[in-house]
């Protein structure tokens, strides 16, 4: 395998993280809140009582860490891939959120929907199909250059 290769799997992989880790974090978020339900009212108490329960929900924790396990797979493929390229192919998540949001959630998608997700992620396989330009990082090394000095005359 040779370097460029390694870096292109690096990406996709982290690109993977992101496509999966993002939408069940917040699916698990709102399923989560879901469980909870409604604000009656926003009372002091009724907040209080609320945060307890939000902090102490093992649904909203597992949607945090997922979320946090995004963000560093996306702060880490941003270190080095185009965001040009990084963003659009994150996308493919709208797909994964749809599928997760219907099974998991119960939610109706549209055929409609559907259809915007369809051209979403056609769009995304097309950039796909571009190389993922990456940063290098390293420095180039200082050339020599032959210095001319002024004489006065």
């Amino acid at each position: 395998m040779t370097p460029g290769s390694g870096l292109h799997l690096k990406t996709f992989f982290l690109l993977l993280i992101m496509v999966i880790f993002g939408p069940l974090g917040d699916v698990l978020l709102s399923k989560g809140m879901k469980d909870l339900g409604e604000i009656p009212n926003w009372s002091p108490a009724e907040l209080a009582h609320l945060f307890v329960a939000i902090f102490t929900s093992g649904m909203i924790w597992l949607g945090i860490v997922s979320l946090i396990g995004f963000f560093v797979a996306y702060t880490l493929v941003l270190s080095w891939a185009d965001y040009s390229f990084v963003q659009p192919a994150s996308s493919f998540s709208y797909g994964v959120v749809a599928l997760l949001g219907h099974f998991a959630l119960g939610e109706v998608i549209t055929p409609l929907r559907w259809a915007g997700i369809l051209v979403i992620c056609c769009g995304v396989l097309i950039v796909g199909h571009t190389p993922p330009r990456t940063t290098d990082h390293t420095t180039p090394e200082p050339t020599m250059e032959p210095t001319t000095t002024l004489e006065r005359g």
